[in-house]
């Protein structure tokens, strides 16, 4: 017999990304964030929500763009901090001693060192209650040659991405295959 739990946000798990923009004297700028995820095929998208009370929020309102770097488990301790200061009080890639690079195709910067990045130009802003719901358009993404596979794809163990797990407070690491998609469930015969 299952229990009910109520409504809350128990969607297990939830990414880790850190969301990347820039404030209106150009001062790059980042934050964690878990709510997000691909939104749409086609054109190719994905959302982050962010409450209106954080710094990011403005900057992508301004600029109608933002990244998503996706930090490996060897900057935890980086990302884990973009989360927790604000950008209002401190410059978090100093901080962090992270590199902001610019992007050549959003108004956005992204993370140098993190393995992989989605560059977005914002479509669309959907007031939800706390949350606003950015739904931006994948300009591209850019992986660190060395993650790549045969296939010219991002391998996921290179990449050691780690996810949130909101009732826990904690994050942990993606780990191994175990099924491949669109085969496991098929008959068999």
């Amino acid at each position: 017999m299952k229990k009910s739990l109520g409504p809350r946000t128990l969607a297990y798990p939830t990414p880790v990304w850190v969301v990347g923009s820039y404030d209106k004297e150009g001062q790059p700028n980042i934050m964690t964030i878990a709510w997000g995820g691909i939104c749409c095929s086609q054109p190719p998208c994905v959302t982050v929500s962010l409450r209106k009370a954080t710094y990011s929020y403005g900057n992508i309102m301004e600029r109608k763009a933002y990244t998503v770097s996706i930090p490996s488990v060897r900057h935890l301790r980086e990302a884990d901090y973009a989360g927790i200061y604000s950008g209002r009080n401190e410059d978090k890639f100093a901080a962090t001693g992270l590199t902001a690079v610019r992007s050549a195709l959003v108004d956005a910067p992204y993370v140098q060192e993190f393995p992989m990045v989605i560059e977005c130009r914002l479509l669309q802003a959907l007031d939800l209650g706390l949350h606003t719901l950015f739904i931006g358009e994948i300009m591209d993404i850019k992986a660190d040659e060395a993650l790549l596979g045969a296939d010219g794809m991002p391998d996921i163990a290179g990449l050691a991405p780690f996810v949130f797990i909101p009732t826990e407070h904690a994050y942990y690491q993606v780990g191994e295959m175990v099924g491949k998609a669109f085969e496991a469930g098929r008959k068999e015969g």
